[in-house]
């Protein structure tokens, strides 16, 4: 390990101790395959498989330090309610126990069990009863045909577009305020007024296309911070298929069917990327008060995966910082975001006015690095030197070509020097990655005018 923190020396990149892991295992003749199988509604699903220590060769331990780990990686990248194991029984009984309503796990449990639908559960199988991989790969339209409407839903405020054959005939952005609202319908009539008077700038619609905070499996809103304040019982009446129920008002209207695809904010921004770069391939990495993410695949393909890197372990030190809401240690939301700064900058002895909000004391930090402070200089390396690493844990799991940073954390001097020591992690330790995949961190304007653009070619138009 050629870069170290500075103020986190404990580090443990997660692909380091994996490829350690990896080496050992090669080097011995008591080895064994095991294939994890992730999946997901429809049959999708993910499988990864990984030589191991054979169980009772005194490796049992170690084996499930790392699989644990790599589970659940694979558990928030790609998402699923089903984990089928093959090859370890030491390994299916330690998720199954951990995985569980009262296990070590419990939030992931439960978290994925609502997100699909389906109680959460780990299976042991043979080799041979792993269902076979079924991959989503919905191919986006590379061009922007008929009669199109996009919808950008954020926390601030909700953008739309309409469009003709690719020409924008009218974009407007409202100010509101979703996550203070309790009642679903100011949700649902925000919504329909942007389409409705985006709509009076065409002859009919032909297709919605929607880009929305929040989970969504099958256009429907699992989880979302935009319906924070509204209560259990209407979010699953009213909420969950409020984008569905809003494109029925129009398929009325016009007596017609319209397509409708509803996509998480961080795919839809991955999507504009590629767009804007003529590319494919994408991550998009958002550091803000979270960790957000989305991933445009090969042809620019949406997988249907939830991306939520802020819950994958990117630190395989135990005594690392531990995520408040899951519980767990070493995870992106501790890295990447306004927290990742905030931790770095304590450790360092920077003393923060106790009535500072975490956004204002990200602010304290870069305005230290605009007047010069070489400390602040110091906690954006660091930063950069946890993000070379991870991408190359992340590049293990995702196809990259080409990543965009984001949010307000790479805003300002301090993108720069992060951007400039994650690369130089890149090329010195992953050279191969270094080659091939592209960093870069987009203009905020490109970023608003083509997100609602890249929502509207969401749906397919026969």
């Amino acid at each position: 390990m050629k870069y170290i923190p500075k103020y986190d020396p404990n580090f443990k990149p997660a692909i380091i101790e994996l490829q350690n892991f990896i080496d050992k295992v090669a080097a011995s003749n008591e080895k064994a395959t095991l294939t994890i199988c992730l999946e997901r509604t429809k049959g999708y699903n993910y499988i990864y498989k990984i030589d191991i220590f054979k169980d009772g060769t005194g490796h049992d331990e170690e084996n499930y330090e790392v699989v644990e780990r790599l589970v659940k990686t694979i558990l928030w990248i790609a998402g699923g309610y089903i984990i089928y194991v093959a090859g370890s029984h030491y390994i299916f009984e330690r998720l199954h126990a951990d995985y569980s309503k009262d296990g070590k796990r419990a939030f992931d449990f439960g978290f994925m069990s609502r997100v699909y639908e389906n109680t959460f559960k780990v299976l042991e199988v043979e080799e041979k009863d792993i269902p076979a991989l079924k991959e989503m790969n919905e191919k986006l339209q590379n061009g922007l045909n008929g009669n199109r409407i996009g919808f950008d839903a954020g926390g601030s405020d909700r953008k739309v577009s309409a469009s003709i054959d690719g020409k924008v005939m009218f974009s407007d952005e409202t100010v509101w305020f979703p996550k203070i609202n309790t009642n679903p319908d100011y949700h649902f009539e925000g919504i329909k007024d942007s389409i409705e008077r985006a709509s009076m700038y065409m002859p009919t619609i032909d297709s919605i296309g929607v880009s929305t905070a929040g989970i969504v499996v099958d256009n429907k809103i699992m989880v979302a911070s935009l319906f924070l304040k509204v209560n259990e019982e209407d979010f699953n009446k009213k909420v969950k298929t409020i984008y569905i129920d809003v494109a029925k008002e129009f398929e009325k209207k016009y007596n017609k069917k319209i397509p409708l695809v509803v996509a998480n904010d961080g795919d839809v921004t991955a999507l504009a990327g590629a767009i804007e770069l003529k590319t494919d391939r994408v991550l998009g990495i958002a550091m803000g008060t979270s960790e957000a993410a989305g991933y445009i695949g090969e042809g620019n393909a949406l997988k249907g995966w939830l991306n939520e890197l802020a819950f994958a372990p990117v630190d395989f030190n135990k005594d690392a910082m531990v995520d408040e809401w899951s519980g767990d240690y070493g995870c992106g939301v501790k890295y990447f975001s306004q927290d990742g700064i905030i931790k770095l900058a304590e450790a360092a002895g920077i003393k923060f006015d106790e009535e500072f909000s975490p956004a204002r004391k990200l602010k304290y930090v870069q305005d230290l690095y605009e007047q010069g402070d070489p400390i602040a200089e110091e906690l954006y390396k660091d930063v950069g030197t946890y993000l070379g690493y991870t991408i190359a844990y992340y590049a293990h799991f995702y196809d990259i070509k080409h990543v965009l940073l984001l949010g307000r954390v790479v805003s300002g001097k301090g993108g720069n020097t992060l951007l400039a020591r994650c690369r130089h992690v890149l090329r010195d330790e992953f050279p191969n990655l270094a080659s091939r995949i592209v960093l870069d961190m987009p203009d905020e304007k490109s970023r608003r005018v083509g997100q609602s653009i890249a929502a509207a070619s969401l749906p397919i138009i026969k």
